[in-house]
C-alpha cells in the first residue's frame, strides 16, 4: 500500500511542478512511466519470489537425493 500512495504522490507533485510550464500531455505521460515501473517491479518481485520458492524446492530435493544415496 505505500508503493500505492508513492505513486499517487509523485504524480501530483509531477502535475503541481509542471503547472504553467509543461503541456498537460508530458505531466500524463510522465506520470504513466511512474506507475508502469511499479507495475514492472512488482512482477519483478513476483518473478524473485517464484525464484526462491525455486531455489528453496531445488535444495529440499538435493537434501532429499542425498539421503537416499546413502
Amino acid at each position: 500500500m505505500k508503493k500505492i500512495a508513492v505513486v499517487f504522490a509523485s504524480a501530483g507533485l509531477m502535475a503541481l511542478a509542471a503547472c504553467g510550464e509543461k503541456p498537460a500531455n508530458e505531466t500524463a505521460n510522465a506520470s504513466n512511466a511512474v506507475v508502469e515501473n511499479v507495475v514492472e517491479n512488482a512482477a519483478n518481485a513476483a518473478d524473485n519470489a517464484a525464484n526462491a520458492a525455486n531455489a528453496a524446492d531445488n535444495a529440499a530435493n538435493a537434501a532429499s537425493n542425498a539421503a537416499n544415496a546413502e
